[in-house]
């Protein structure tokens, strides 16, 4: 079994590659809201990890974080998911937040992706997600 490697770390956010899964996985550890520029480098690295590991799957866990902004949001569709998906993004499993509304504002996200080819499903259970993600042979 190979370690995992963080490849961006805060109080607010880890990104790691998951060599053994071959995934790049995010888990928020407490609200983001107001930590655009720290959202948009964890994201960027994960993006630039995903392209030098050669992998396209993703897994998010949101479960501690809250609703995305109206900026995060516009930065994530303009931006961050073009690139992503040009970088060799796949498929997505997101373990969403716990609270209905931060859930909620995931809804055009996971839409506009889905538009793109982008292949996911949404969990309430991170250890279903990795299942999920294992099955997939890319």
């Amino acid at each position: 079994m190979m370690p995992n490697v963080t490849i961006y770390n805060s109080e607010y956010i880890t990104v790691e590659y998951w060599p053994d899964n071959r995934l790049i996985y995010h888990a928020v550890h407490q609200p983001m809201s107001g930590q655009l520029p720290m959202f948009k480098e964890a994201l960027n690295a994960g993006t630039d990890a995903l392209q030098k590991y050669k992998v396209g799957k993703w897994l998010s866990d949101d479960r501690k974080n809250d609703a995305l902004t109206p900026e995060g949001n516009e930065w994530s569709f303009s931006d961050w998911q073009p690139r992503t998906l040009k970088a060799g993004w796949r498929y997505w499993a997101l373990v969403v937040p716990q609270t209905l509304a931060a859930a909620g504002t995931l809804t055009p996200v996971v839409q506009h992706l889905y538009e793109l080819g982008l292949r996911m499903m949404v969990f309430t259970n991170l250890e279903e997600a990795v299942v999920w993600l294992d099955k997939i042979k890319d």
